[in-house]
């Protein structure tokens, strides 16, 4: 009853102090006659109008008049108070008294509805001492509650800045300051109002209202086993449950003690998530949302039912009370402080108390000492003063002796750094000449590498010069001998050519002889034997050149054939007409001429002996046309091309040399030099 009694009595208090207007803690005896008459209907307390016209009389002999109102407040309406009247009703009833006056709403982002329920929650969570005030750690409790019902993050370093700035004067906050900064939006930013009056409810329901758990559920009826769906309200006592969360239409009560207990159902008849809460003479069957829903009622009611037993208030309220000892402990510990330090303090005046006569005898005695002193050092000063003179001869003879010995420590000091910078030249050089000798010892090396690299490209460059020189030696030798063939080539050249002048010259000859004989002899005359002679002996011709294509190999004599073939036609035509020393052979027949095994004619064709015999100069003629032409099938190879340079007609392209166009084909240029690598090897 004790903490009910505190707990309207904060209400009281906040009456009574918009009632006091001039802050002078006197209200007038109407008004407080007309609040005790609220407060008694309020709190359901039955009252006496004599007794309350008694006590509030308008002379100043009635009791409030000497006594004061707590008196009577707390004999004739606190201690006849029972738990059976409407909280939220007495507080309203409190706070519209004192709104009015207090409370600036133009200021605020919050409702008046949840200004008043911040009101309440103050005077729940207020120190227990006048006037009342919300101390820090309560604000950090309400602000952390707030922000875990919005959904949001707590923002300690905010508030620790928040409690920088709080005034040192003050303890706490009053419930007006509190209520602007809950309604600022300082630590609510970002939520909208709904967001925040939504949380205000939610801690005004736990802390206030004694609210544990709420939410829907489906519950099955006693006498139609229906379900229907239920907002129940967990407290520490009981469990209510509503058609809706407005609470205005309430269906029943679940009455909860020592006795009762909680179990948890397997799903059937298509329902799921039931749990079972069993009470002295009703069982009740309820089925959660969800699993987690589910293990979370069933938490709530087990906890509820163990506080039971334990006789434990509300855990928010045994919080509270928890916080409001630890206050109380540390707020000891702070005055035990504050004891020993006056103590100390104490100790520390007396003590310099103490230090201070001490130092008064202190001072008397050194003022003795000091006479004594001052006595004595003028005996003293007599007798030093003899000595200073002394003193003075023998400082002046030291001075002067210092002073020489200065002059010469300053030469010898002079004479030193002399010797040390001539030491720091003297190494500056040595290290330049050490420097210099390394440069050079590496130039010589390097020199020297040099050298053996161009000593070595040298002799590898002569060795190439040598091999250049032999090559061209060999190239010139080669060349020279190629020249000498060129040159023997020419030579037979100009032979073949003499000869086919030689040649052309006898033809002209036998023309000129043939003209001769024929006007001589007579065209009649000449042409039966003529004829006859051809008659009898048709393939003299054939045989006499035959051999022609037999000693000449076609392929090397190619077009040069044609050349030769016509000079022994030529040949012929001049021995049938007679004009030739060889016609007289020609009109021999062919029986009785006889073939010489051994003799070739210029043309390759075979002597008849009778012929040889008649015609000595005929045979010697053939001779010598023999000797001619017997290397006519090497001579004609050699010079194929110079055979072709003379032939009319066409010409393959020709093979282009150093020296000119090749008088070779490539097939003959390779022959002809595997033959002259032969003739070399056998050499």
């Amino acid at each position: 009853m004790g903490g009910l009694k505190d707990e309207l009595l904060k209400a009281i208090w906040h009456a009574f102090t918009a009632l006091d207007l001039d802050h002078s803690g006197k209200v007038s005896k109407s008004q407080l006659k007309v609040l005790s008459h609220n407060l008694c209907t309020v709190l359901k307390v039955p009252h006496d109008p004599v007794a309350l016209e008694e006590h509030f009389r308008d002379d100043d002999e009635g009791p409030v008049s000497n006594q004061g109102y707590m008196p009577y407040l707390n004999k004739f309406i606190l201690e006849k108070v029972q738990d059976n009247f409407d909280k939220i009703e007495f507080n309203r009833m409190c706070w519209t008294l004192c709104v009015k006056k207090n409370l600036a709403k133009s200021l605020l982002l919050i409702t008046e509805d949840d200004a008043f329920k911040v009101w309440v929650i103050f005077n729940f969570l207020s120190e227990d001492k006048y006037p009342l005030i919300i101390v820090p750690e309560e604000i950090e409790y309400l602000l952390k509650k707030l922000t875990e019902a919005m959904g949001g993050g707590w923002q300690q370093e905010e508030f620790e800045n928040y409690k920088i700035n709080f005034d040192d004067s003050k303890d706490g906050l009053s419930v007006w300051e509190l209520i602007e900064l809950i309604g600022n939006g300082q630590f609510s930013k970002g939520m909208d109002r709904q967001t925040v009056s939504m949380a205000i409810n939610e801690v005004f329901n736990e802390l206030i209202l004694d609210v544990l758990k709420q939410g829907y559920m489906m519950k099955k009826g006693h006498r139609r086993k229906n379900w229907t769906e239920r907002w129940f309200v967990l407290k520490p006592n009981i469990i209510s449950y509503y058609v809706s969360e407005d609470l205005k239409d309430k269906k029943g009560d679940i009455l909860l003690d020592e006795n009762c207990c909680v179990e948890s159902l397997p799903d059937k008849d298509g329902k799921k998530c039931l749990f079972l809460i069993k009470c002295f003479d009703k069982t009740f069957e309820i089925s959660a949302s969800d699993k987690k829903k589910k293990q979370e009622w069933i938490q709530a009611i087990h906890s509820t039912i163990h506080l039971l037993k334990l006789g434990s208030p509300p855990p928010h309220k045994e919080a509270r009370q928890r916080r409001k000892e630890l206050r109380k402990k540390l707020l000891a510990e702070q005055e035990e402080l504050e004891r020993q330090m006056k103590e100390l303090q104490v100790a520390n005046e007396n003590k310099q108390q103490e230090l201070e006569t001490k130092l008064e005898e202190a001072a008397s005695r050194a003022a003795e000492e000091e006479k004594k002193r001052l006595q004595t050092q003028v005996e003293l000063q007599a007798r030093f003063s003899t000595e200073l003179e002394r003193e003075k001869l023998i400082r002046q003879q030291m001075e002067e002796q210092v002073a020489q010995k200065s002059s010469e420590l300053e030469q010898y000091l002079q004479r030193v750094r002399e010797l040390e910078d001539m030491y720091l030249k003297l190494q500056e050089a040595l290290e330049d000449e050490r420097q210099a000798r390394q440069d050079e010892e590496t130039v010589r090396k390097l020199q020297a590498r040099l050298l053996e690299e161009e000593s070595s490209k040298r002799a590898e460059l002569e060795k190439w010069h040598s091999e250049q020189q032999q090559a061209i030696r060999t190239t010139e030798a080669e060349k020279q001998e190629l020249e000498n063939q060129r040159a023997v080539k020419e030579q037979a050249l100009q032979e073949a050519v003499e000869q086919l002048r030689q040649l052309e010259l006898e033809r002209k000859q036998a023309l000129e002889h043939k003209e001769n004989s024929e006007l001589q002899e007579g065209q009649t005359q000449e042409a039966a034997p003529a004829s006859r002679a051809e008659a009898e002996h048709p393939g003299e011709e054939h045989i006499l050149f035959a051999p022609l294509a037999q000693c000449c190999d076609p392929v090397l004599l190619g077009e040069g054939m044609a050349f030769a073939h016509c000079v022994a036609e030529k040949l012929s035509e001049a021995l049938r007409l007679g004009s030739h020393p060889l016609g007289r052979w020609w009109k021999l027949p062919t029986a009785e001429v006889p073939l010489k095994p051994t003799g070739v004619s210029t043309m390759g064709v075979p002597l008849a002996a009778g012929a040889a015999e008649q015609s000595p100069g005929v045979k010697k003629k053939l001779e010598m046309a023999t000797n001619k032409t017997k290397s006519w099938k090497d001579k004609v190879a050699q010079h194929e091309g110079l055979i072709r340079l003379i032939e009319p007609g066409s010409k393959n392209p020709h093979l282009i040399t150093n020296w000119g166009p090749a008088a070779f084909t490539q097939a003959e240029l390779e022959e002809r030099e595997k033959s002259w690598k032969g003739k070399k090897a056998t050499e």
